[in-house]
C-alpha cells in the first residue's frame, strides 16, 4: 500500500503562508520557498516592532510633557519627582495628551505638583 501524504494538509499550509505573501514584490508572492522565508521575516519584523512601538510612543509622551513642563518654567524630571513626591498618579499617555489639548489643565496640574 502506498505512504500516505495527506496533500489536504500540505496544500492547506502553503496556501496560508502564499495568503499571507500578497502584495509581495516578484517571486516573493508566489514561490513557495521564497515566500516562506520572507513571510518568516515579516512575522519576525512585527513581532519585534509591536514591542518597539511601546518604546517609541513612551520616548514621544516624554517629548511632550518636557516641552510643556518648560513653557511652566520647571523640567521633566522635576515635575515627575514632584508628582511622586505629592503622590498624583497620572500616567505619562494621560499627562502628554492633556499638555497638547488641554495645555491650562496641565498648568493646573503642574501647579498643584509643584505648591
Amino acid at each position: 500500500m502506498p505512504k500516505a501524504k495527506n496533500n489536504v494538509a500540505s496544500r492547506r499550509r502553503r496556501k496560508k503562508i502564499l495568503d499571507m505573501a500578497k502584495g509581495y514584490w516578484g517571486a516573493r508572492k508566489n514561490v513557495w520557498t521564497i515566500a516562506k522565508t520572507h513571510v518568516e521575516k515579516g512575522l519576525v519584523h512585527a513581532y519585534r516592532d509591536r514591542k518597539l512601538k511601546k518604546r517609541t510612543y513612551r520616548q514621544l509622551w516624554i517629548v511632550r510633557i518636557n516641552a510643556a513642563a518648560r513653557q511652566q518654567g520647571t523640567t521633566y524630571s522635576r515635575l515627575i519627582h514632584a508628582m511622586d513626591e505629592k503622590g498624583v498618579s497620572i500616567n505619562r499617555k494621560l499627562l502628554a495628551s492633556l499638555a497638547v489639548e488641554n495645555p491650562q489643565a496641565f498648568a493646573d496640574v503642574v501647579k498643584f505638583v509643584l505648591n
